[in-house]
């Protein structure tokens, strides 16, 4: 079980924290991980595209011209896909790509990219975030002094803390989530995690379960 320093908002050690090995020292399975992040990226799909069919199309409900005696191929509406204007043959339209995933499935890749994260040490830990107030001054600051300021970084907060939600919205790179929250995809994309200590308490009872 690895154990590193835990930092407080002046970037002073203030102790050591055991990192569990249920969370912390887990293989990673890149085809789980892969199949994680496919799902999480399908789910926030929204599936609004939509083009018009010829009977969605405006205006063509009269024949062009009659059937026989013109020389030309029969048509019985200008909205036609064959004619420009007209409607789009087999064109995507609303539907869910959302899909399901076993939740131990979910939980090994988590862990997976978690573990890979300790191991490169791109993980910090911070005894707590408290911000009386909301203020990216202040976030600019704290980032600035544990040197992950221009890194994109995954802050990892037990509940949902708004001062700390408002202070990194306008950071480029700088992230917020709740431990119930944590995703695979979301651990991935950031170059550190920074996690309070009682992020990691949480983390480690989910792994027990």
């Amino acid at each position: 079980m690895a154990d590193i320093d835990i930092k407080d908002m002046n970037n002073a050690s203030v102790g050591r924290i055991e990192m569990p090995d249920s969370v912390f020292n887990v293989s990673v399975k890149q085809g789980t991980v892969h199949g994680s992040i496919v799902n999480y990226l399908a789910n926030q799909r929204q599936g609004t595209h939509a083009t018009k069919t010829k009977g969605l199309v405006r205006g063509g409900g009269r024949k062009p011209y009659k059937q026989k005696g013109t020389g030309r191929a029969r048509a019985g509406s200008i909205r036609s896909p064959l004619w420009k204007g007209g409607g789009t043959i087999f064109g995507p339209q609303p539907r869910d790509y959302s899909y399901s995933l076993p939740r131990k499935a979910k939980k090994v890749a988590l862990n997976g990219v978690l573990s890979a994260k300790l191991a490169d040490g791109e993980v910090a830990v911070i005894d707590n975030i408290g911000f009386e107030k909301p203020s990216t001054s202040a976030m600019v600051t704290l980032l600035k002094t544990l040197g992950l300021l221009g890194r994109t970084t995954l802050i990892i907060v037990p509940e949902k803390n708004d001062n700390i939600i408002l202070s990194a919205r306008n950071i480029p790179g700088v992230s917020v989530i709740r431990v119930a929250d944590l995703n695979t995809y979301e651990v991935a994309v950031h170059n550190m995690l920074l996690i309070t200590k009682q992020a990691v308490e949480m983390l480690a009872e989910a792994g027990k379960k």
